[in-house]
Parts: C-alpha cells; structure tokens; sequence
C-alpha cells in the first residue's frame, strides 16, 4: 500500500495564517435574522448604549463564522471534527479585526489548529482551537 497524502496549501511554511476583516451593525443584523438571536447588546444601538459595552457587539458565532470561512479557504473539503472556543473580548461594528490561525499538531489526516480574534487594541474576542479531517489528495 502506497503511503497516503492529505490535501495541504502550498503556502503552509506561511504560517501562522492572518486575515484582517471587519463586520458592521448590519452584519449583526443579518446573523440575528439567520440564527434567531435577536439579544438587544447585538441589534440595538440604543439599548447597547446603556450597557457596559456602550454599543453593540457582535455574535460569538458570528465570529466563528469568520474562522469557519478561513478554514474552508486554506484546507478546502477538510471536515471540522471539534471545536473549542471561548469569547473573552467583546467585538464591535467598524473595527478591523485580524483572524490568527496556527497549526499545533497534525497525525495521518487530522489536523490541530489554534486560532484567536484580536481587536485593534490587542484585546482577544475569540480564543479557540479546532481539529480538522483533511481530505485526501488526488493524484
């Protein structure tokens, strides 16, 4: 039997992976719609206002959303096994946000990543780690 490769990017000695995003109140809009969640600290502005906050802040899930897309573009078809995160910072509309993905571990087809959200001003808003099933490659 032939050893089996998994598919990987080519860039992978590029690592850890940075994306820079930014979400907007209407994107907040959007996924309370989607998901059902309608909690007033993320749909608000006036109600948010007079929270600790001082304005709405985004869906966790809705960051993870963002992490899920990257991890669909870098390891397309790969198969998200488990995840682990947790929201420490709250993330707000018209903020650049920048999206650190890192590779821990990997055996035969499963993948080990850590991944982290941090503002502008260095405060983390998703901390996390995830295992992936990479698909096998195609000769």
């Amino acid at each position: 039997m032939s050893e089996l490769t998994f598919n990987l990017p080519e860039d992978t000695d590029a690592e850890p992976c940075e994306q820079v995003f930014m979400l907007q109140q209407e994107d907040f809009d959007r996924f309370a719609r989607l998901s059902g969640d309608h909690n007033p600290i993320h749909t608000d502005p006036g109600f948010s206002a007079q929270t600790p906050f001082g304005r709405t802040v985004s869906h966790g899930m809705l960051l993870f959303s963002a992490l899920r897309g990257l991890l669909e573009e870098r390891y397309p078809g790969a198969r998200l096994l488990s995840q682990s995160l947790m929201f420490p910072a709250p993330a707000y509309a018209d903020e650049a946000l920048t999206l650190t993905v890192e590779r821990q571990h990997q055996q035969g087809n499963r993948l080990g990543l850590s991944a982290r959200i941090l503002r502008p001003d260095g405060e983390c808003c998703l901390q996390g780690s995830c295992e992936l099933a990479l698909t096998e490659a195609r000769p």
